[in-house]
């Protein structure tokens, strides 16, 4: 067995035998972090101390190569005296790390969610549990301030989101509604802005014969997203709504305005490593990020009445940074 590598959660890493490998200080995890989310390519050092200090001291080189030294040395004990590292690799400007196939716990998870889009329900449910049970915590949960892990840490948590949904939708699917409420009354809960989530719970109470809990359900939601959160409930809500005060036949299968269905949940999975790919290729501070901004706020815009008033509430921002550019054609363009 390979060394594997665990970021849904604490960092951590186990030898081939299982046993957890000390990494060291808070400075080495965060090294061996920061090669993780890089996905096998090289980081240049000058980026690795940029990232690790705000203020860089005047020894930091030294000290992200003494740090890169002793993860060596943890990582692969028994590697020769002065072989090089297959595993951290010193490779141009930086370094680079090259886990197995599989041997990082955040690569399994995105497999097994798109392997799960293409199952049957009754396959789907159980595949998606034993994904999520992978989950120690929330993603790279050492460095929750971190800039460098943002990026790869929202599309983590996205990604646990449509799998808690997708797992939900499965066992509505598959009949086993009752099983599939009291994640989703969690799920919700803690994370009230996802209308999904309030559809799938709704829709489950109401295919274990608990019609009156689901339009609680349903009535709390308008409640939460609207008097709480300030959002425009989408019309999936209404209509549901309307089914199930008159038990309409089509609540034997799944709400209009949920994400789909299992068998079409690549979608999400297509989207999240799109958005990575784009994170990591174009830079932060990329004038071209404000065109695709503009780009994202029109199709935003004509989701429906919530996605409408959001998008009015980014584009003064998105306007006046191009503004700050000092670019008229980009700025036109933006507007």
């Amino acid at each position: 067995m390979p060394v594997e590598f665990g970021v849904l959660g604490p960092v951590a890493s186990w030898d081939s035998t299982g046993a957890q490998v000390r990494l060291g200080g808070p400075r080495h995890r965060e090294v061996l972090a920061r090669l993780l989310v890089a996905r096998r390519r090289v980081v240049p050092v000058s980026r690795l101390v940029a990232d690790l200090w705000e203020e860089p001291p005047a020894g930091a080189v030294g000290a992200v190569r003494t740090f890169v030294a002793a993860l060596r040395q943890a990582l692969e004990p028994d590697r020769p005296p002065r072989t090089p590292s297959r595993l951290l690799a010193t490779e141009g400007p930086g370094y680079v790390l090259r886990p197995q196939p599989g041997a990082v716990d955040a690569w399994r998870f995105e497999e097994a969610v798109e392997r799960a889009a293409g199952l049957g329900p009754g396959e789907a449910a159980p595949a998606l549990a034993e994904a999520l049970a992978t989950w120690r915590g929330p993603a790279y949960a050492d460095f929750p301030s971190a800039e460098w892990a943002r990026a790869e840490r929202a599309r983590l948590t996205e990604l646990r989101l449509h799998a808690v949904e997708r797992r939900a939708e499965a066992l509505i699917r598959s009949g086993a509604a009752r099983e599939a409420v009291p994640d989703l009354d969690a799920h919700v809960t803690e994370h009230p802005w996802r209308e999904d989530g309030w559809q799938l719970l709704a829709t489950a109470l109401y295919r274990a014969d608990r019609q009156g809990d689901a339009l609680t359900v349903l009535r709390r939601a308008r409640h939460v997203l609207a008097d709480q959160l300030g959002v425009e409930p989408g019309p999936g809500l209404g209509r549901l709504e309307q089914d199930v005060l008159r038990q309409a036949e089509r609540l034997e299968g799944l709400p209009d305005g949920t994400a789909g269905g299992v068998a079409d949940g690549a979608a999400g999975g297509v989207w999240s490593r799109a958005a990575a790919a784009y994170e990591s290729a174009v830079p932060a501070r990329s004038r071209a990020r404000l065109e695709t901004t503009a780009g994202l706020l029109r199709d935003l815009a004509v989701t429906g009445a919530g996605g409408l008033g959001a998008a009015r509430q980014h584009r003064a921002a998105a306007v006046a940074a191009a503004e700050r550019t000092g670019d008229v054609e980009l700025t036109a363009r933006v507007i």
